[in-house]
Order: C-alpha cells, then structure tokens, then sequence
C-alpha cells in the first residue's frame, strides 16, 4: 500500500474555496446529526487535496480551512476537556509507519521499549467522569478543546458502567459506536418512529448520541481506549494513571468494569519491535471483516508513559501515537436498479445494480440485499444514494439509503408479484421469497449443475446439450438423465452413433460416484462441496442421511441448530429425486465413511496408524497446481486435504495453518507471507499427503 494516498485535485482558488466549504459542511453535519453527504474515504480525499493546495499557495489559505485542526474545525463544545481530546496522524503502509517511528526515536534520542497496539474503531470520542465510582457527566470530543454534554445517553451505552467496581473519581476516554446488530435494530425503530434509516452504523452512533429527545429506543456500546485524572483525583490513583504503561492503564480500566477490546477477538496487545506491530497489524486487518463493529484502521502507541511524556504533543495529535489506516470499506454509491434472480433452488433472490464505485480495492458494480423483507425494512428505492459495505472476501451488501440526499426523483422498488422466471406464484412464508415450482422453476440450471466437475462429471454433456434434451421433454430433472435411452439420444441434433454411445457410457459411469458427489449435486441448500463431503463421511449412505434428524445432523462438523433444520426440510424435499436416483441404479455409498480421515480400508501401510498429516490444520490452495497435484481441480485437491484430516478453506486469515502456493499464486501468498503462516509448493504437499494420493 502506498503511503500517499489519493487527494481531490484542486486547481484553482475558487475550486479551493468551494472545497473547503464542503469540507466544513460536510464535518459540521458528521459531528452534528450523523448525516454527512460524504463517505469517511470521500472527506479524506478532500482535505488531502485541500492542504495540498495549500502547501503550493500558502497566501490563499482560509481561516475557515479544516486542515490541522480536530474534527475539522466545525465543531465547538461548551464543556471544556480537562486534557485536551486530539485527533492521530495516519500511515498508510508498513514503510510509512517505520518512518514515523523512526521520527519518533530521534525525537526521543533512543528507541521506543514498547509498542501497544490496538484496532482503531469506527465511532465517536468521548470522555466519560467518574466521581467517587459514579458516572456524573458524558462529553463529546468537540473540538478537540471542549465538547458537547451528552450524559442523556449514558442508559442508552452497553459497556460504560454507570458505578465502577471502586469508588474512583477518574475520566475514561473512549469510543461509542453500533454494533452490527445494534445498528439493525436501530435502523427499524428509525424506520418505525420516523420513516427513514441511519445511513451506517458510525452515523447512527453519532446522531442518537446527539439527539436528547428520542422518539425510540437505541443502543450503543462503548469501548474504553484509555484513563487520566481529573480535579478530585486522589494522589495515589493520579499517580498511577500518570506512570503505568498504556496497556496496565487498560488492564485497570478493563477491572473497574468498562468494556475494553480485551473482551473481542481483536484484542490490543504490546509488542517490543517494529516488526511484530506490523504483524498484528496485518493480523487485526485479516479479522476485520468478521469483527462486529466497525474498525478502519490500528492504532500504534509508545507504551512506556516516559516514552509519551517525553514525545509530547503537537496542536491536533500526540506525537507518540499513530493510525494505521486501512482501505475503505464503505463508500456512499448511487442504487441504479433491483434484479431479481433466480437461482437453482427456486429462491428468489434480489441483488443491488450499482454505479461503481471502488471499495476496499476492487471495484462494486453488484450488492447483496437478502430478501424483500430486507428491501422494505430499509426503504429502499431506485435513485437513492447508498451506503455499501465491503470488507476482504465479504460480498458487498447495501446497508443503508442515505435519505437526506434524496431529490424527489427516486422511485419504489418494485417487488415481483410473480416469479420473474417463470411466473408461477412465489411462496413468501419464509424470508428468502422461492418460485412455489422450486428446483423445477431452473431446471437447467440445476442439471448444469449437477453434472459438472466436481459432482457427476460426466463428459460429453455441455450447456447446449442438456438445454435441447429439456427442450425436447426428455429430462426434467439430472435423475431422468440415467434413464436415457440409445433411440432417444441418437435422435437429438448433430448426435451420432459414437458421440451417443460415448455420452450413454459416461452417465452410466456416473452411477458409482460416491456419496458426497451425489449429495452435491443435489444442491441442498446450505450446503457445498466441502459440506457435502462432510455430511457423506460422516453417514455413509443416502438412506442414513435421509434417516437423520436435526439432532443427529449437528453431529456433523459445521452444522448448527439453523442449517440443521433447512437440511432436514430440503432432504424431505428432494425425496421424489432421490428416489429416482435410487431406482436408477445410482450407487449413493461413500467409501471409507465412518472411520476417521485416513484410515480407509485398502489405504497405504501407516496411512492410518496415527493421526493423519493435515489433522486440525485449515489450508487454503491458490494458483496452478503442478507434480503429482497437476491436473488435479480444485474441488479435487480440497478433498484430497479432507482425506488427510485437514479443512479445506478459500481465503487466508489468521487462522490459516498452511498455504499451497503453485505458479502464480499472488495477493494470498503475498498475505499468508505478511502473517507468517507456512507456505509449500504444491510438490512440497504432494509429499506430505502422498499416502492419500
């Protein structure tokens, strides 16, 4: 990642001033109500390209400008800080950051001890006062100075204690934001009361916190980021709060009651070199995207409290702290339509046209919405500007509309009375709306499915072919392909007698795929390749999973109470099938089930005297497979892992135990790189699992 990020080119001084106007108004609107016209992406663009402009023409500069001042100047409180609240310089890239370090050393005259790191969350400052153990006042950050009293949420804040676990008079600072959920459930009682939605959870912290008369309920959560005396302070804890290391003023926050990120799969920890804070900073970044709050970016302090007195600070930042920014995930877009799709199930699943608009490095032309439940909970309607979310290998999803942007020009969405495929009648008692013909409603999709690679493969019977033979009336589901006849199939356009005996050959040969091949192609819903092999293993026979009940389902690695239950429904469902398949001749056993992985009968001597190679590792395969792997799909290698007692996985993260790089591997190895997790080429695993070959 560069470490000059892009800016708003600006070329004259009129386009400066206009820049700087929409600056400040888009600020004053962030710190007022919550209801900034642009994107945290969008702002900083902005300024960046303001105090570049600045830089070139320094008798331009306003006073009015945003630049170096906290929360951009357009802010200014009434309750003044005991210690001044100030805003963090940011990096943006590893190189970035030992420059800054660099520069905080020779500041120093020495190297920092210790480095306290931390994910910085994405929601609003405040200091919260405590006297004698009681919570008496909330402020806002303001204006770095002074800020806002806002002690009217403090019953409306999950994590901010309204006594401490002693009766200490002492000031937390930290941040309150929204959860994911809470920013759901704030959305509908939004969306009840008023009519109109938050347009993402950092707004909707930001609005409720400022809002004294609530015409519903809202809930926030706050997360302490540190401790300081204030007037009343006793001398023993004053002096405590001025001496301990950052992460020992943590600790004792964290037992006094408050909410810390100590409680989250993200805590903050100290590291004693460079090196390991980049570590934990690529480590907080893989765990963001299943983080349930929102962070943009990781916070690197000098620990010991002689390194940051002596550092000190500037007007608008300490000088011992630093942001490690990370990419965007949010950026406000334009909703151009709604298309409803549908899929091999017969779900009815709608999808968000986008005008692009670059998230988190790639560009987003499509976005998720679940359902037209969900489309109606958010008030969404074409034309509207939108909040869409993105994070790693998460699809993107359109959060929220951002309702005070709108022009009068936008228009309903209009929900499908009938099936947009077929248009039979749609069954709307579950929340994913599905064609009442089900799998019948795609059937080609479906047999497309089932007879590709990694299920049936059977060669010979491409696209065009399974179109004609649905279009003739011969198949109308995958089962009636073993049915075929000689006559039938010869019949067909541009078939002969060797390509007709060919393609009769490979279906008949399809019969004796095991289990977990026929289970796939089933297309179960909640289920894939690697739970089907799972679900396979696991039974042995179709007449063992059809036998199962919920209970004995949640049995099976990865399934929970939820999946249980729709696979129970969706077994009893695909009966008639399964039937068929059973009258077909097709086989429906899974070699080597109901023994642990590796330990197949007629396996390698010692293949199965102790636990398999991979057992309990998570490994992930990227680029072209070569040696004794070549040829091999990636469906194929995947169970060639789960043959070896591994789980098979397609992203890196930190839970990542092992990486198989072939030629051109890129941005994974690159990663699994960055968080140290091992990486082998694929003749390198070949070896290790070639008794599972």
């Amino acid at each position: 990642m560069s470490d000059t990020p892009a800016s708003t080119e600006i070329g004259d001084r009129a386009a400066y001033a206009a820049a700087v106007q929409t600056a400040v108004a888009a600020s004053a609107a962030y710190y007022g109500e919550g209801d900034s016209p642009l994107d945290d992406d969008a702002y900083d663009r902005l300024v960046r390209g303001i105090a570049a402009y600045e830089a070139g023409h320094p008798d331009d500069v306003l006073p009015e400008s945003p630049t170096g001042k906290v929360a951009g100047g357009a802010v200014v409180g009434d309750v003044p800080h005991t210690v001044p609240m100030l805003s963090l310089d940011n990096v943006f890239s590893a190189e970035g950051l030992r420059t800054w370090a660099a520069r905080l050393a020779r500041r120093l005259g020495r190297e920092v001890a210790a480095w306290s790191v931390e994910p910085k969350l994405d929601g609003m400052a405040i200091s919260a006062r405590y006297r004698g153990g009681r919570l008496v006042q909330l402020v806002t950050r303001g204006d770095g100075a002074a800020g806002d009293d806002v002690s009217h949420c403090t019953g409306m804040i999950l994590g901010l204690p309204g006594r401490l676990a002693r009766p200490l008079t002492v000031e937390l600072r930290g941040e309150v934001l929204m959860t994911r959920a809470q920013f759901e459930a704030a959305n509908a009682a939004r969306t009840a009361a008023v009519g109109t939605t938050f347009a993402n959870p950092r707004s909707a912290a930001a609005g409720s916190l400022r809002t004294r008369d609530h015409p519903y309920e809202v809930e926030m959560t706050f997360f302490a980021y540190g401790a300081l005396p204030m007037d009343g302070t006793d001398g023993e804890t004053a002096a405590r709060l001025r001496g301990l290391p950052h992460s020992q003023i943590m600790e004792l926050v964290a037992g006094l009651g408050a909410n810390t990120t100590a409680a989250t799969s993200a805590p903050g920890i100290t590291a004693t070199s460079l090196e390991r804070v980049l570590e934990r900073v690529e480590e907080i970044a893989a765990l963001r995207a299943g983080l349930d709050f929102g962070i943009d970016g990781i916070v690197i302090k000098a620990d010991a409290a002689a390194d940051q007195a002596d550092a000190g600070l500037s007007s608008r930042a300490p000088r011992w702290a630093v942001a490690y920014k990370l990419p965007a995930v949010e950026k406000i877009t334009r909703l151009l339509d709604v298309e409803w799709n549908v899929g091999r199930t017969g779900v009815i699943a709608p999808r968000a046209v986008l005008e692009p608009v670059e998230v988190d490095g790639s560009t987003v032309t499509y976005a998720t919405l679940h359902n037209a439940a969900d489309i109606e909970r958010r008030g969404l309607m074409i034309g509207d500007h939108v909040t869409v979310y993105k994070a790693g290998d998460v699809i993107p999803r359109v959060e929220a509309p951002v309702t005070h942007l709108r022009t009068g020009r936008e228009r309903p969405v209009e929900i499908p009375a009938a099936c947009p495929r077929c248009g039979d009648g749609i069954d709307a008692s579950q929340q994913r709306w599905r064609c009442v013909r089900g799998r019948a409603c795609h059937a080609v999709v479906s047999v497309r499915y089932a007879v590709a690679r990694d299920q049936f493969d059977i060669e010979g019977l491409g696209e065009g072919r399974i179109d004609q033979l649905i279009a003739e009336g011969l198949i109308t589901d995958f089962a009636d392909l073993f049915t075929l006849t000689y006559d039938q199939v010869i019949a067909l356009d541009r078939m002969g007698e060797t390509s007709t005996t060919a393609l009769l050959a490979a279906i008949e040969g399809a019969k004796a795929k095991p289990l977990s091949k026929v289970f796939c192609a089933l297309g179960v819903r909640g289920t894939g390749r690697s739970m089907s092999r799972r679900i396979a293993r696991h039974f042995g026979t179709m007449d063992a999973i059809r036998a199962a009940d919920a209970e004995a389902l949640q049995e099976v690695e990865g399934v929970g109470p939820e999946r249980a239950a729709v696979l129970v429904a969706e077994i009893a469902e695909l009966a008639p099938l399964i039937d068929k398949l059973a009258a077909a001749g097709v086989a429906m056993t899974e070699p080597g089930a109901g023994v642990p992985a590796g330990r197949e009968a007629g396996q390698a001597a010692g293949a199965g005297a102790a636990d398999p190679p991979l057992a309990g590792m998570s490994v992930v395969v990227t680029g072209a497979m070569s040696g004794p792997l070549d040829g091999l799909s990636r469906g194929q290698v995947n169970e060639l892992i789960e043959r070896a007692g591994g789980t098979a996985s397609s992203s890196v993260s930190s839970r990542t135990s092992l990486l198989v790089a072939g030629e051109k591997a890129g941005s994974k190895k690159a990663k699994a790189e960055r968080l140290g997790i091992e990486t082998v080429t694929p003749e390198e695993f070949a070896a290790r699992v070639a008794a599972f070959l």
